[in-house]
């Protein structure tokens, strides 16, 4: 089913690079062409980390959803930190060059490299269709023989279990960074003016907290629908409250117009009305600001987001606090940035050094102590030093029965979860809910189920 959307879709990679320079985007990437070569030009279109190398030594590309020497997102400059460790330790015989954008525009970026012959050597993704479509055109490489060559995969928890969300046929395309888990992040001070002594743990309660602060003069939630998948997020855990199988509706033996569907999706546009009124326009970045610059009572995110948080206003960090989204019976949305490396790249050992670099005691402590996201590795850290929000997100994540993926990377395709997550702000922005959802499963129905 995937293989015949993406054949279609293959064609269409040479206009994304027509239109890269056009910005905007999603960040659920448009299926690539297939990899016929990695380049070494590419350093041009965003900012290299470090002077550039000469003579002999090999020199390789990586691509990253954020600019590391203008960011203030903590895990980025630990990636930033992590980049000039290894330039600097293989000084004379390997040198990463970074190319970097934003988020919204990675994925037709990437795209459009790929699909002009000039993908990365190394590139960041996200684990499930995101994945799917450089793995089944070629365009990543099969990582399991490096990882298990030397015992690099014992490091990870787990062994080989580690690398569940980027195995496809038993083999490994692409090695995890960190653990994030998406929880409500919510300002204990606000919380207690407005007499809300504990959390919600269902949908009720939820509802009479946003009331609470409301009453008490506070934008209860701010949440970007501008970023499609934010929304969408909060939409997946609402469906998933609901007990929408995915798996059902994706093999065409559930209905986007069943009553659990059209139940979670009145819940989304019940809770709209304590969204902040510039919802619509606002991006991931801005909705996060919100919240840390204390304009707003609480935020849906990923625990990624404590990184952003801490860096943008440290001194928020101590009326920061975290809890469950409520009514999901333990279940919790959880991903890893994960690094793929070319297929067709003339310099796989330089690559897999780099990779090394991230995966390491050094990397893998900063991502708990400083960046405060869950290490993928059995490294010890100081957990006096991590984020206070850590603490708070390993317990969630320690409670939880069980874990799913965002929808716009869970469902069949790309382009399935992105139709979810367009359907979704369609949705909050007053398209009625049986129209919208109708909508998606016409999409389903011409792209899916009859394919």
């Amino acid at each position: 089913m995937k293989k015949k959307v993406l054949s279609v879709l293959l064609s269409t990679a040479m206009i994304a690079s027509m239109l890269v320079g056009c910005g905007g985007g999603s960040d659920t990437p448009a299926a690539p062409a297939a990899d016929s070569g990695a380049s070494q030009d590419t350093a041009d279109s965003g900012e290299a980390a470090a002077p550039a190398a000469s003579g002999d030594v090999e020199e390789i590309t990586w691509m990253f959803w954020d600019d590391l020497n203008a960011t203030e997102d903590l895990i980025s400059i630990g990636y930033r930190e992590t980049v000039e460790r290894f330039n600097k330790d293989y000084e004379g015989q390997y040198h990463v060059n970074v190319v970097t954008t934003n988020l919204e525009e990675y994925y037709p970026k990437l795209n459009a490299l790929v699909a002009a012959g000039e993908t990365p050597d190394c590139f960041i993704v996200s684990p499930g269709p995101n994945l799917d479509v450089y793995v089944e055109p070629g365009v990543a490489a099969d990582l399991s023989s490096y990882l298990k060559a030397d015992g690099w995969m014992d490091t990870f928890n787990g062994g080989e279990g580690a690398f569940s969300q980027q195995t496809y046929d038993g083999k490994i395309y692409a090695v995890p960074l960190n653990i994030a888990a998406a929880c409500v992040f919510y300002n204990t001070e606000m919380f207690a003016n407005a007499g809300i002594t504990t959390m919600p743990t269902d949908w009720q309660g939820m509802l009479d907290a946003c009331e609470k602060l409301q009453a008490a003069g506070y934008t209860p939630l701010t949440i970007s629908a501008g970023t499609a998948w934010c929304l969408s997020m909060l939409a997946g855990y609402l469906c998933d409250s609901e007990g929408v199988d995915t798996a059902a509706l994706d093999a065409g033996t559930a209905s986007w117009l069943d009553s659990n569907v059209v139940n979670a999706t009145n819940k989304l546009v019940e809770i709209s009305q304590y969204f902040q009124p510039t919802a619509a326009g606002d991006t991931n970045d801005v909705a996060t600001a919100n919240f840390y610059n204390e304009e707003a009572a609480m935020l849906i995110q990923g625990s990624w987001a404590i990184a952003q948080i801490n860096g943008s206003n440290p001194d928020f960090e101590s009326k920061c606090g975290v809890f469950a989204f409520p009514g999901t019976d333990g279940r919790v949305i959880a991903k890893s940035d994960s690094l793929a490396m070319s297929a067709n790249t003339s310099h796989p050992d330089a690559v897999i050094a780099f990779m090394k670099y991230f995966t390491d005691d050094t990397a893998q402590k900063y991502t708990a102590e400083v960046g405060g996201k869950i290490p993928v590795t059995t490294v010890e850290y100081d957990a006096s030093k991590a984020p206070a929000q850590l603490a708070y997100v390993m317990d969630v994540f320690g409670n939880a029965k069980s874990t799913f993926g965002f929808y716009n990377e869970s469902l069949a395709t790309t382009e399935a979860g992105s139709t979810f997550d367009d359907t979704m702000v369609s949705i909050y922005l007053g398209t009625p809910v049986e129209d919208g959802l109708a909508s998606l499963e016409d999409w389903y129905k011409n792209n899916i189920w009859n394919k």
